[in-house]
């Protein structure tokens, strides 16, 4: 993945959201990025932040602050930039595009909600005419799945990748992206696993080395169910998945295989658009 330095997490207030939000911020401390937490408002009361993670006292949770530091502090010592930006009353869609269009992101880390797909307010159209302004990589974080980020000590568990692959979109560009993510938040540690579901698999270039192939597993099956099964056999700390197309995550969310993994996933997906 190329450098990290703008992530933006939407945010409804929700529980889902909480815990992505625990994800992004684990992200943005590694990467030292600008975080951007966005709100749009659905109406003007002032007060729904109080129910959203206080950041300082998770920062001293996780060891990384003291009690007594100010907010300045996050910036001095961490060397992070957290910005919360709540947007005047509107539609979501509206105010995440306006957003967007001004302040292009690296990664958006969206929460999700089980078979209720990504966070209430991102559902259908909304979902859809949000996605096309945005070809970022995007990391969904399933609410009640597995996290690779340890919400009370802040530390990183990332060491299973999964990536289903196919011979399209071709695999090369996506497993150097995902890998890339990976590497960035576990080091050596991050060690993937190539599955294909069907009978051929495609060649696939090792991302650092390519005059070295990777092994492919092949496996024969429902091609959700399969990868599903596969992250739980192994298990799975993150699935990659390279999206056909060049419209970032509104491939993820159009009935495609990965909207439909994302439906039944055991833990994080990283969604990486094969335009990128």
């Amino acid at each position: 993945m190329t450098a990290i330095s703008s992530i933006v997490h939407p945010t409804d207030f929700s529980e889902a959201s909480a815990t992505a939000f625990m994800h992004a911020l684990r992200i943005a401390i590694t990467a030292k990025a600008t975080l951007t937490v966005l709100h749009v408002a659905n109406s003007r009361k002032t007060d729904e932040w109080d129910h959203f993670p206080q950041v300082r006292r998770i920062l001293a949770d996780w060891g990384l602050l003291s009690p007594q530091d100010t907010t300045a502090a996050i910036a001095d010592k961490l060397d992070i930039t957290l910005r919360k930006v709540e947007m005047t009353p509107q539609s979501p869609v509206n105010g995440v595009l306006h957003f967007l269009r001004t302040h292009p992101a690296d990664l958006i880390v969206l929460a999700t909600e089980g078979r209720q797909g990504v966070a209430r307010w991102l559902h259908g159209s909304v979902a859809e005419k949000l996605a096309r302004e945005s070809r970022a990589s995007t990391l969904f974080v399933p609410a009640k799945a597995r996290g690779f980020v340890d919400p009370r000590r802040g530390e990183v568990h990332l060491k299973h990748v999964l990536i289903p692959v196919d011979h399209e979109p071709p695999p090369a560009g996506p497993l150097a992206q995902i890998m890339g993510f990976a590497h960035l938040l576990a080091g050596i540690d991050a060690e993937e696993r190539l599955l294909h579901v069907g009978r051929e698999a495609p060649t696939v270039q090792h991302h650092a080395e390519p005059r070295r192939r990777l092994p492919v597993a092949l496996r024969q099956g429902d091609a959700v169910d399969t990868i599903v099964d596969a992250a739980n056999d192994w298990p799975a700390d993150l699935i990659g998945m390279p999206t056909a197309g060049h419209h970032g995550f509104l491939d993820v969310l159009r009935g495609s295989t990965t909207e439909r993994v994302l439906r039944r996933a055991p833990c994080p997906l990283l969604a990486v658009s094969a335009g990128q």
